[in-house]
């Protein structure tokens, strides 16, 4: 049984808009973090379903998701340093608190 391409970008449209979501209104910068994976993941899901079953299914979508995969790594692994040593300067991961360059 064959799922239709439709399924696919209607779980990318949730699940993109559950990270927007997140993005806009939490204020902890880790929720944030997470909600920025959340809508890579989505985009993921729509490339890979688009290079699958698109009008002429070739492997570009699955080659572009790994680069967004690691280009998200790479997001997360710079994210949490630069929140590890605000953290340490401020004492806080509140994203409202974070508003200037210098202490």
């Amino acid at each position: 049984m064959a799922v239709p391409v439709s399924s696919y970008l209607l779980v990318a449209l949730i699940l993109f808009c559950v990270g927007m979501y997140g993005a806009l209104t939490k204020r902890n910068t880790v929720i944030v973090l997470l909600s920025i994976e959340l809508m890579l993941n989505a985009v993921n899901i729509n490339l890979v379903a688009f290079a699958k079953m698109g009008l002429h299914p070739a492997l570009t979508g699955q080659i572009f998701t790994l680069f967004t995969m690691t280009i998200a790594a790479a997001e997360v692994a710079v994210g949490l340093a630069v929140l590890i040593a605000l953290y340490r300067n401020r004492d806080t991961v509140n994203v409202d608190e974070m508003d200037s360059m210098k202490r």
